[in-house]
Order: structure tokens, then C-alpha cells, then sequence
């Protein structure tokens, strides 16, 4: 699906730029990941976290974390010459819910970022994308001091519908997100033409 279709041409290909969701529990690194392949500043909306907010923002696993994004992170990166990704970080918290459908409009997919530590975290994202039929890969942020465990494993963790990608990855790392967006957008477009196709079938 496309977002955004500009008159901006490269020679006689049409620039297109399709919108990609970041989404996973609080912590694992959605804003790590936007910031980290937007090749424009990134909009952020993190605040502080409050006293207010300790009872329902589980910080446990993630205790160095001083800041919650509370709408959504916003960043662009072109994936080659006439495509561009518009990447919306999602927040993780429970409370932020009710904002994802608004950010879903429109989705080719999305990125659902894991933490082998707290793998419980991404089921509500894995579970939201699957009812809506939105085609995502589950990224796995391979933090230092977590296990590694290999893709086949946290598919079967996860009990993700076959086919579903799993890739390992560095959030901090450009190249290693932008490898990321590249195995979701060849998912989703295959994803896409055979519903496509089934349904002219």
C-alpha cells in the first residue's frame, strides 16, 4: 500500500513512499530504530517518566530507561533511488493503544521489535498485526546481556503463522535496520501481490 504517491519523478519513475509501523513493548528500542536508518532528524515525542505513571509502565528488564515516547516517533529513509519508507514508531504502553489504528491506516507493514528477555512484550503488536491481516517481520534487538536465541526458536516462542520472518538485529545500528526494512518490504509486497492476485483469481 501506498502512503504517499509525489509528482517528484527520478528520470521516469514516480518517487513513492510507503508507510512503515515500528511497534513492540515498551523499551525494546523502536526510537533506537527510527533514529538510528532516518536519514532526517526524527520527530520525537518522549517524555520523562513519571511517578505517576510508575504503577502502569513496567520498567522491570528495562531499568536505565528514563523516557517514554507517548504518541509516536517519525522518521524517513530512502531505500533506493524512487523509494522512500515513512517509519511511525509506535508507543509500547497499554494506555497509547487506541492511537495504533490510527497509525496503521494506510501500512504496507511493519517491524515488530523483540527483546529475548522480555519476548512476552511483543505478543499484544504480533497478535494486532495478525487480526488486521498487516504484514510484519519480528526483528529480534540483540542486546548485549540478552541470550541469543535463533530465529526458529522465537518463531516457535511466538507461535508466529508460518512464513513470517524473523531476523536478528542491531536497533542502534544503521545498516543493520536498514536490512530490517528491506526483508519487510520484499515480505509485504509478496504478501500483497498474492492477495492481489487471489483476489482477480
Amino acid at each position: 500500500m501506498v502512503s504517499e504517491n509525489s509528482d517528484a519523478t527520478d528520470g521516469d519513475q514516480t518517487a513513492l513512499a510507503l508507510k512503515i509501523l515500528v511497534a513492540g513493548g515498551f523499551g525494546v528500542g523502536k526510537t533506537t530504530l527510527v533514529g538510528a536508518v532516518s536519514e532526517i532528524r526524527p520527530l520525537r515525542t518522549e517524555e520523562l517518566l513519571s511517578e505517576a505513571g510508575r504503577p502502569v509502565d513496567d520498567t522491570d528488564g528495562v531499568g536505565q530507561k528514563i523516557t517514554t515516547t507517548v504518541a509516536m516517533d517519525f522518521g524517513r529513509i530512502t531505500i533506493r533511488s524512487g523509494l522512500s519508507l515513512y517509519l511511525f514508531g509506535t508507543p509500547g504502553q497499554d494506555r497509547f493503544w487506541f492511537l495504533w489504528d490510527e497509525l496503521s491506516t494506510g501500512a504496507l507493514g511493519a517491524v515488530v521489535l523483540a527483546d529475548t528477555r522480555r519476548l512476552e512484550d511483543c505478543f499484544p503488536a504480533v497478535d494486532y498485526f495478525e487480526h488486521r491481516r498487516i504484514p510484519f517481520v519480528v526483528a529480534v534487538n540483540c542486546f548485549p546481556d540478552a541470550r541469543t536465541y535463533g530465529a526458529p526458536d522465537v518463531s516457535h516462542a511466538l507461535d508466529l503463522d508460518p512464513g513470517t520472518p524473523v531476523v536478528l538485529c542491531d536497533a542502534r545500528d544503521r545498516d543493520s535496520g536498514k536490512e530490517v526494512l528491506i526483508r519487510l518490504v520484499e515480505y509485504a509486497g509478496r504478501v500483497h501481490t498474492a492477495r492481489l492476485l487471489e483476489s482477480v483469481s
